[in-house]
């Protein structure tokens, strides 16, 4: 049996503000760097064997303080990517607020494609063929996964059997673990947006 443990990047400054995407140079802010180190002093613990994060710097400095604590290699995937924004990186949400497309992408998911960018069902395709592969090249590991928020609920909601549209109707906080195991029979989720080490 695999485990995975999907962790959302720390907390940085465009966080509920801006639409971070691809955005080139965020970083986290004092609060996610002490969330990065509660993450690993919390995770430490669990025997993690594999750990690959996202190539975006919010999630690299999420991810390295957990690799340090564990002796292992820091190893990126663009696959753990954040959704590609398109014409939406670094925009405000204020000014996102007024534009159809907008509220459609929220309102239906499936159906929409962002301008110039991913439609959620190519990311949540990305995501689960990368974690279905590392079953395969590591069976039996337990692998810490950094990512970002609607990646990680796109996987989950891939797991869970739920539709897409759903998505919003669970949250996954900056910091936060959610835990999923493999095996031959089925997919379990054992919980969703563990906060414990991010305050």
């Amino acid at each position: 049996m695999n485990t995975f443990y999907l962790i959302r990047h720390g907390l940085n400054d465009m966080v509920g503000k801006a639409i971070a995407g691809w955005v080139p140079g965020v970083h986290l802010n004092k609060e996610g760097r002490e969330q990065a180190d509660r993450l690993a002093e919390y995770l430490a613990k669990h025997r993690i064997q594999h750990i690959f994060s996202s190539p975006l710097e919010r999630a690299q400095e999420t991810a390295q303080p957990l690799a340090t604590k564990l002796g292992l290699q820091l190893q990126t995937a663009d696959e753990l990517g954040e959704v590609h924004y398109g014409d939406w990186n670094g925009q405000l949400n204020e000014t996102l607020n007024g534009q159809p497309r907008w509220k459609q992408w929220n309102a239906f998911r499936t159906g929409t494609r962002i301008p110039k960018g991913e439609m959620i069902v190519e990311v949540q395709a990305r995501m689960v063929a990368f974690i279905q592969k590392l079953r395969q090249d590591s069976p039996d590991q337990k692998v810490a996964l950094v990512s970002h928020g609607d990646p990680i609920r796109a996987t989950l909601a891939y797991y869970l059997g739920i539709p897409l549209d759903f998505i919003l109707r669970f949250e996954v906080d900056p910091a936060s673990i959610s835990i999923l195991t493999l095996d031959d029979y089925a997919p379990r989720v054992l919980c969703i947006n563990d906060g414990a080490a991010s305050h």
